[in-house]
């Protein structure tokens, strides 16, 4: 027997086409506040290791992106970090004044700008990644491995999902995983 797939009303509908029992949407709706909360204070956790190397979270997204990624356009960043072309341009300028990233003209399209690393930005890389895996560590401390692999392979199947259901319009361009 299929073991069905989810309904938008929280329900699950099997092949023959019967409902299972509905899934209890307020244990649901307190699952996606707990994955935004944890998302937020790992965010605030991580701002607090980085304050000592004076970069702001938007820098340190630019720099995690890019290190996967070298060389996307400012529209695609733009796009991947929920910014305005406007408000990337500004960013990437005060960036670049910094030495850690350059731009330079597409090959193929004049009109597009590529965003590339430094030396300088690859070395505060390595600097962020050493300060975020200490705290990694110490966030991950209390959880055992299989534990950690069950809630990655939980929050894969609902990234896959949520990816399906907004048709890749924006984007499941940005990779989550090193």
């Amino acid at each position: 027997m299929n073991a069905g797939y989810p309904l938008v009303d929280g329900s699950t509908r099997l092949s023959e086409g019967f409902a299972l029992m509905p899934k209890d949407l307020n244990s649901n709706l307190r699952f996606g506040f707990l994955v935004h909360d944890v998302s937020r204070l790992r965010r605030v956790v991580v701002d607090r290791a980085l304050t000592p190397l004076g970069i702001t979270r938007s820098q340190w997204w630019v720099l995690a992106f890019l290190s996967r990624r070298d060389g996307m356009t400012q529209t695609a960043l733009a796009a991947d970090l929920d910014l305005t072309k406007v408000a990337i341009g500004g960013l990437i300028s005060r960036m670049e004044a910094s030495g850690f990233v350059e731009r330079r003209s597409d090959a193929t399209d004049a009109r597009a700008r590529r965003v590339y690393l430094t030396k300088a930005g690859i070395r505060l890389v390595d600097t962020i990644r050493e300060s975020v895996d200490r705290v990694e560590i110490e966030i991950l401390g209390d959880i055992s491995n299989e534990e950690l692999d069950q809630a990655a392979n939980t929050l894969r199947k609902m990234k896959d999902r949520l990816l399906a259901m907004v048709g890749n319009d924006d984007g499941g361009k940005s990779e989550t995983e090193d």
